[in-house]
C-alpha cells in the first residue's frame, strides 16, 4: 500500500542522544579540552559549576530540537505514542474504474435496496481512480431511512471491500464530541478520540467510520456555559479542506484526516443542524420489503456456505412476518448467525 504523511511533525532524529549521554559526551570533551592545554589546571576534576553549565546547555539544545519538531509541549509518553507515524500512513488504494465497479456491484448485488447510497459511492469511487486519487476521496455519506434496513451493514461491506478497518460508533453512547474527536487536557477523560485512536492502531489513514444515529448524540455544556455536541464537531473533518490539516485537540498537532470514508446513519434529520446537513447531504432510503430480507438471506446463506434447509427456514420465518414494521436486516443476520454457530459447534462425545 503507499503511504502519505500523515503528522503534521518533524520527528526527533531516531539518534539524537539522551540527555544522559549529552551530558556525558561534553563532560568527557572539557576534561579532555583541559588536559590538553599548554597549562593545564591543576584539578582535571569538574566542579559543580561546570556540571550545572553543561546541564543547562544539554537541556537548552534538547529544547531547541523539540521545538523544531512540533512535538516539544508533549511529554515523552506521548512523542513515543506518535512514532507510529514517522514514516507516514498508508492508504488502501482503487486503482481502476474497473474496480470501483466491482466494488459498487458487490455490495448492489447483496443489498439492492441500498442502491441510492451504492449508486453515489460508486460514482466518487469512478471520479477518484480517473483522477489517479491515491485513494477514493468518497464524499461523507448521511444515511436516512428506517431502522434495521442494514445502513451500519452496508458500511461494513464497503470496509471489507476496501480492505480497510471499519469503526462503528453508536451515537447514542456518546454525549459529545470528546471521545469521538478527542478532548484538550484538563478534562477527566481527555485522549485523542476514537478515530485518531483507530488510525494509530491500523497505521491505515483511511478507514470507514461510522456515526450510528447521528441525530440521537446529545451533547454536553461546560461550566462557562460552552455547549459541544458531536455534529458540530464532526464539521472539521466532513469538509476535505479542514480535515487535512484537523487540529487535534488532544496532541495538539495537525493530522491529515482527509483520507476517511464517512458514513454517517440516521432515522430522521430531526434536531441535525444546517451546517452539518451541508456536509453531508443526506440519501434517502427506503423500509425493507419481505422480498429484499429473503433475497439477502438466500445469497448470504449461499455466501456463509450454510445447508440449504437451514438457509429455507430462515426464509419461512421471514415469509411468516405480516407487519412490515417487524421486518429487519438485523434480524435475519441474527438467525444466519445462529444457523452458523450452531454448525461450527464441537460434537459432545
Amino acid at each position: 500500500m503507499p503511504r502519505i504523511p500523515f503528522a503534521d511533525v518533524r520527528f526527533l532524529p531516531e539518534d539524537l542522544p539522551t540527555e544522559f549521554e549529552l551530558n556525558t559526551r561534553l563532560k568527557r570533551f572539557l576534561w579532555r579540552y583541559r588536559e590538553n592545554m599548554e597549562n593545564p589546571p591543576d584539578e582535571l576534576r569538574l566542579s559543580d559549576e561546570d556540571r550545572a553549565k553543561i546541564e543547562r546547555r544539554t537541556q537548552k539544545y534538547l529544547r531547541a530540537v523539540a521545538n523544531q519538531s512540533g512535538l516539544a509541549h508533549l511529554d515523552r509518553k506521548d512523542r513515543a505514542r506518535l512514532e507510529v507515524f514517522r514514516n507516514g500512513a498508508e492508504i488502501q488504494p482503487v486503482e481502476t474504474e474497473h474496480r470501483a465497479d466491482e466494488i459498487a456491484s458487490a455490495i448492489h448485488t447483496a443489498m439492492p435496496w441500498m442502491a441510492p447510497a451504492t449508486d453515489r459511492l460508486w460514482r466518487d469511487m469512478r471520479a477518484s481512480a480517473r483522477n489517479g486519487d491515491p485513494a477514493p476521496l468518497v464524499r461523507p455519506m448521511l444515511l436516512v431511512g428506517p431502522p434495521g434496513i442494514g445502513k451500519s451493514h452496508f458500511a461494513r461491506l464497503l470496509g471489507d471491500l476496501l480492505s480497510v478497518p471499519t469503526t462503528i460508533i453508536e451515537a447514542t453512547g456518546e454525549p459529545a464530541s470528546f471521545s469521538v474527536t478527542g478532548s484538550q487536557r484538563g478534562w477527566g477523560s481527555a485522549s485523542p478520540g476514537k478515530i485518531l485512536e483507530g488510525i494509530m492502531a491500523s497505521q491505515i489513514a483511511n478507514p470507514v467510520i461510522v456515526i450510528d444515529e447521528i441525530e440521537k448524540a446529545g451533547g454536553v455544556q461546560s461550566t462557562g456555559g460552552q455547549r459541544y455536541s458531536l455534529d458540530e464537531g464532526l464539521l472539521p473533518l466532513l469538509e476535505r479542506t479542514t480535515a487535512r490539516h484537523w487540529s487535534c485537540p488532544y496532541f495538539r498537532i495537525g493530522f491529515d484526516m482527509s483520507w476517511i470514508t464517512w458514513v454517517l446513519t440516521a432515522n430522521s434529520l430531526r434536531g441535525l443542524s444546517e451546517p452539518f446537513l451541508s456536509r453531508c447531504p443526506p440519501t434517502k432510503l427506503a423500509a425493507l420489503t419481505q422480498e429484499h430480507l429473503i433475497g439477502f438471506a438466500e445469497r448470504e446463506g449461499a455466501r456463509r456456505d450454510l445447508p440449504q434447509d437451514a438457509v429455507d427456514a430462515v426464509k419461512e420465518v421471514v415469509e411468516a412476518i405480516r407487519t412490515p414494521h417487524h421486518v429487519s436486516l438485523r434480524s435475519v443476520i441474527r438467525m444466519l448467525d445462529a444457523v452458523e454457530q450452531a454448525m461450527n459447534r464441537p460434537v459432545l462425545h
